[in-house]
């Protein structure tokens, strides 16, 4: 089997994974009464990986039938994967904060799957996998927009519902400067993380077919 053929079938076994987390996640929301089932949408962690599992399982698709992604599913894929990385680092400190002030918060493992464990295979296999067109520089500062326009959405949902995502979009639970502060912190945080996928695309780790054949077809003919 060839190597992208293998690496479509990881992509497609991702996406079936973060499918099923994210149904789980709203069983289990509902379940224990932990979330409204019209708020489940309002997360930005669970618009990222719905789009994210849509996207892999069209790169899924494509790689078993193109030797290299197309340029718009590797920007699409690395800003997917800015948004949910960050929202795991963003939920990792939340529980941690947590559990410094004796917070109880159930982690299900559907939420540790979206926030730690997809993200993290997703890194790899964006290191790893072959095919990938270099990531342009302009994907950083454009990272950021679409989680502050969801921040400026549920921000104005918020008082209609009587209901925010996370506490510190609402200004009626922190201090104006704590909310600049949060909000300034958390947009870096995407930014970085933005720097760090581009950076990951313009390494030598991953393994590419095409140019694995024409050396070898080269090394042949001497």
């Amino acid at each position: 089997m060839k190597v992208r053929a293998v690496f479509g079938l990881i992509r497609l076994g991702m996406a079936t994974l973060c499918a099923v987390a994210l149904v789980h996640r709203l069983a289990w929301g509902l379940s224990s009464h932990t979330i409204a089932g019209e708020n489940f949408f309002a997360y930005l962690t669970v618009q990222s990986n719905c789009a994210f599992a849509v996207l892999l399982l069209i790169a899924g698709i494509v790689a078993f039938r193109r030797d290299r992604d197309p340029r718009w599913l590797t920007i699409a894929l690395a800003l997917t994967l800015t948004w949910t990385i960050t929202c795991g680092i963003a939920f990792a400190l939340i529980v941690w904060q947590a559990g410094l002030r004796g917070i109880r918060i159930d982690v299900p493992w559907s939420d540790q799957l979206l926030h730690f464990w997809l993200p993290g295979l997703a890194v790899a296999g964006w290191t790893l996998a072959p095919g990938h067109l270099r990531v342009p520089w302009w994907v950083v500062p454009v990272a950021p927009i679409y989680p502050l326009l969801w921040g400026l959405g549920a921000m104005w949902r918020g008082p209609q519902v009587g209901w925010y995502p996370y506490y510190f979009l609402d200004l009626r639970q922190v201090e104006l400067p704590e909310f600049l502060v949060s909000a300034t912190v958390a947009l870096a945080l995407f930014a970085l993380v933005g720097t760090a996928i581009v950076l990951i695309s313009r390494t030598q780790l991953r393994f590419d077919p095409l140019r694995f054949r024409l050396g070898r077809r080269e090394h042949l003919q001497r």
